[in-house]
């Protein structure tokens, strides 16, 4: 689980892309732009990452972030008061927020690591003024290792901007 309160919690920014997501609060800025709040807290000074569609970037450009590097290996079965539960998904949970009339994507990609790229979910333009929740299934190759990839790509709008908090790795039925 990563809420960014302290830091990236192991995510890593991508070499080959554009620009990076920010860490920061929505008291960091004097603008009107991006969140109020973080999602964690709810509050002005709760962090989460953020970019946002500017003068420095131009319309297309990728800011990309990577969680450490994941294992399936012995996750598929839970016990539960003595049953063992099978087909037990993997998750990603995150909350976002996308706001603003020129916003651009977020892509989140599930990578294994002969760097191989499936999109999980494609999202563009204006999703809101608020903190959403998404629930992704991460699908398997057996017990390989995978990384999970958000991607922002910059829209039109100088003031629009996509945030992302409380990102989180789960396994449910």
């Amino acid at each position: 689980h990563c809420n960014f309160e302290f830091d990236l919690c192991g995510w890593k920014q991508d070499e080959n892309d554009d620009f990076d997501w920010n860490l920061r609060t929505s008291s960091t800025t004097k603008m009107s732009f991006g969140p109020a709040t973080d999602h964690t807290l709810q509050e002005p000074y709760g962090h989460y990452i953020f970019i946002k569609s500017s003068f420095l970037q131009l319309p297309g450009q990728k800011a990309r972030i990577s969680s450490p590097v994941l294992s399936r290996r012995n996750k598929n079965c839970k016990v539960c008061g003595g049953v063992v539960l099978t087909g037990m998904k993997n998750l990603v949970l995150f909350y976002y927020h996308m706001y603003g009339a020129h916003i651009g994507s977020l892509i989140v990609y599930q990578r294994n690591m002969a760097n191989h790229e499936k999109i999980l979910l494609n999202l563009t333009g204006n999703q809101g003024n608020f903190w959403q929740r998404k629930a992704l299934i991460l699908t398997g190759d057996g017990d390989k290792d995978f990384q999970v990839v958000f991607e922002g790509i910059a829209g039109k709008g100088p003031k629009d901007g996509i945030a992302l908090d409380d990102l989180t790795f789960s396994r449910e039925c």
